[in-house]
């Protein structure tokens, strides 16, 4: 899978794309990752690329000239990538639009920064707006990072483990169940002793009742739209029972 970042900032990047995962995921071919700096495409002597706003008020505007001749000269002109702003008025990223937006082989994403971008790129060059949560930063580069570490996990291979993405918490639908480790006993506080057990079915029962036990405490909301097996339903009514 292929990102190409467009970004006021490319300085931001390298340290988190080459670390962990994402530093093995582009060793081993399955993600690239094209940091452009929009600067590059500003005609001026300075390189301006953004402007106080028309009709006044604080803060500086990202221009559209840069933008638009910094995507059309990477991607082309028709394209079919997709070009994602990273902007807190976007839909929000969750585990389902993640998959959705996986299935695409390359994407490009706009990092906005200042006061925002000026408003004929989100118009006309922009396809899907993206938003990582209620809340304003400074710029989009880390939601962007976000972005490509949250994709680059449902890439398969990505992970070693197959099944391991469909495991995270909210890819199922349900909060991710608690872990162990060694050592079996730490200040007194045990393992639980199905995990021990070596009996694969308790095992993945004991956990899918955690993550359904850890849903109900912290995220109820996400029961209501969950599809619950005969034996979820018969747990959730035991700990109904039990005051919990």
């Amino acid at each position: 899978m292929r990102f190409d970042i467009f970004t006021l900032f490319p300085e931001v990047f390298p340290a988190y794309l080459n670390a962990s995962i994402l530093h093995r995921a582009q060793e081993m071919g399955y993600l690239q990752v094209d940091v452009h700096n929009i600067r590059d495409w500003a005609t001026d002597k300075h390189q301006v690329t953004d402007e106080p706003p028309y009709g006044g008020g604080g803060g500086m505007v990202m221009k559209p000239e840069p933008i638009f001749a910094a995507v059309e000269g990477v991607l082309g002109q028709p394209s079919d990538c997709p070009v994602l702003l990273m902007t807190p008025q976007g839909e929000l990223l969750d585990q389902k639009r993640a998959s959705r937006l996986a299935s695409h082989d390359r994407l490009a994403i706009i990092a906005g920064h200042y006061e925002g971008i000026d408003e004929r790129v989100r118009e006309h060059l922009v396809t899907d707006e993206i938003s990582i949560g209620d809340y304003v930063l400074t710029g989009g580069e880390l939601p962007a990072l976000i972005l490509i570490d949250v994709l680059t996990r449902l890439i398969p291979g990505v992970l070693g483990d197959p099944m391991a993405a469909e495991n995270d918490s909210h890819a199922s639908g349900l909060l991710e169940h608690p872990h162990y480790t060694r050592p079996d006993e730490f200040r007194s506080w045990k393992v639980p002793e199905v995990l021990r057990s070596g009996h694969h079915a308790n095992v993945a029962r004991w956990r899918r009742n955690q993550a359904l036990k850890r849903t109900l405490e912290r995220r109820p909301d996400l029961l209501e739209s969950f599809e619950l097996t005969k034996e979820d339903k018969e747990f959730l009514d035991q700990l109904g029972d039990e005051g919990e």
